[in-house]
């Protein structure tokens, strides 16, 4: 397989203008299909870019905090309607940029972007306040006000969605916005950028390039930026929250996660295997934070269960995410790709393991890309590490259970508390058990993605603050004035 592209030369969008980094300095884009391939050149910013795209954010900011909702509602459905018009562009480009896959992750990826500037679109009249009765010579009522300029940080693992978490909500409320596209895949958010740009007042949507460390740095330090908006790893979410903590700014973090499948004796059928196979996001290289990388199954239906889960894992198809045929693409970047081989070996190598099954066997792709086949291995404690810690691949660790009591003890022992999975046809058991779980989402009977307008995020380490959600976008994108009038 290989990959022929001419490389594209990208640049950034900062107050309405397309424009190069401040130093002139750029970062070359390797497609994951193969590491040989440069597939575009993007800015590589710094400090004074930030100030630029700060600068500019907060210039069209009284306007556009100004409108009437409904004229950010009709710019926000008519950018959902432009950004439909390029969903296959936008999921062939996801497929290229972060190695999704284009049938499983990358087109879904692309309508979640869609679905969630119509919904924001269409709840942005929601931003208001309430009226006290406090008696005839009193008026006393709330503003909900937007926050000012935002800064939304980005992964690589799914760019689109989760600037889709971000952005139309933050708009919506009447804030202005600085993206940082990671440097693994900047490219479907310079495109988003580009289509957003056909509705949106200059300014009001800015999107730099660069490394985290650097653009990324300077943001959330920055003095005039309002809000920052993180998604990542925990352990760079912990500094991003103590340097915007610093200087008393707004934060929210959406983090890692160690996600646990719970499965009672009496759900062992074809349809849970499907639904706990779809937790895995093993379509998406297991590169999600929501990931159900712990399968806990009752003894009495461990093998069985587990038998009829490998047989589905062996049909899926590794391959070039850009073709059909493919269930599973390719990892982003070497030090993810290592990253990964580092924790199977390490999970081989337990006392007791069982190796329930190894793609890699199967694996038909390879260099010069990307490629991890998923990998289940059984009978796993749970304090190894393939079973506390954040893998980020198509890892699965398979633990036997027996008392109820004993296996929501197990799934809570982690510092993580993002999602959770319980499959049961009793559903007293199965409530009762995601009551007590301690995770900001908990799913039953399904295994599917997050859902427009559900409020999302973590418990303990892995976030703080809601995104997805009309609650969300209150919470997170607004905060509150109190005016009392004495009447005459």
């Amino acid at each position: 397989m290989t990959v022929d592209i001419t490389p594209t030369h990208e640049k950034m969008l900062i107050g309405g203008e397309w424009v190069e980094a401040a130093s002139g300095d750029r970062i070359d884009v390797i497609t994951p299909i193969d590491r040989n391939v440069v597939i575009a050149g993007t800015p590589r910013a710094g400090k004074e870019d930030a100030d630029r795209a700060v600068a500019a954010a907060r210039r069209a900011y009284p306007a556009w905090a100004g409108l009437h909702f409904k004229e950010r509602q009709r710019m926000l459905l008519a950018v959902a309607d432009e950004l439909a018009g390029e969903a296959e562009n936008l999921s062939q480009l996801t497929a290229l940029d972060t190695g999704n896959a284009l049938r499983t992750q990358a087109r879904p990826e692309s309508q979640t972007l869609i679905d969630l500037f119509r919904f924001f679109g269409g709840v942005a009249g929601e931003v208001k306040g309430t009226v006290l009765p406090a008696g005839d010579n009193q008026l006393q009522y709330t503003r909900r006000q937007p926050l000012g300029v935002v800064a939304g940080i980005l992964p690589w693992n799914s760019p689109l969605m989760i600037a889709g978490f971000k952005t139309p909500a933050a708009l919506a409320a009447g804030n202005t916005m600085v993206l940082k596209a990671a440097e693994d895949a900047p490219l479907t958010i310079l495109k988003m950028a580009e289509i957003c740009q056909r509705v949106l007042p200059p300014g009001v949507l800015n999107v730099v390039t660069g490394l985290g460390a650097e653009i990324g740095e300077e943001l959330v330090v920055h003095p005039d930026v309002d809000k920052v908006s993180f998604t990542g790893s925990t352990l760079i979410g912990r500094g991003v929250a103590q340097k915007a903590g610093a200087r008393l700014a707004h934060s929210s973090l959406e983090l890692g996660g160690k996600s646990p499948s719970i499965v009672f004796p009496d759900s062992c059928t074809d349809d849970v295997v499907d639904q706990v196979l779809l937790a895995t996001r093993f379509a998406r290289q297991g590169q999600s934070c929501t990931s159900g990388s712990r399968l806990f199954l009752h003894e009495d239906i461990y093998d069985d269960f587990l038998g009829r889960l490998v047989d589905k894992i062996s049909g899926l198809k590794v391959g070039d995410p850009r073709e059909e045929a493919s269930d599973i693409g390719a990892v982003i970047n070497k030090k993810q790709y290592d990253r990964i081989a580092e924790y199977i070996a390490d999970g081989k190598s337990q006392d007791g393991v069982q190796v329930a099954y190894d793609g890699a066997d199967k694996l038909t792709v390879g260099e010069p890309g990307f490629y991890h086949a998923p990998q289940v291995l059984s009978r796993v404690s749970n304090d190894w590490r393939i079973a506390q810690e954040e893998i980020f691949g198509p890892v699965l660790a398979v633990l036997p259970w027996k008392d109820e009591d004993k296996v929501v003890e197990m799934a809570n022992a982690t510092h993580y508390g993002l999602a959770a999975f319980v499959f049961s046809k009793n559903l007293d058991s199965a409530l009762k058990t995601a009551h007590r779980i301690d995770s900001g989402w908990v799913q039953v009977n399904q295994g599917g993605g997050q859902v427009v307008g559900q409020a999302y995020g973590g418990f303990k380490t892995s976030g703080i603050g809601r995104e997805v959600s009309v609650e969300g976008m209150l919470e997170g994108f607004t905060q509150t004035k109190q005016i009392n009038v004495k009447l005459a």
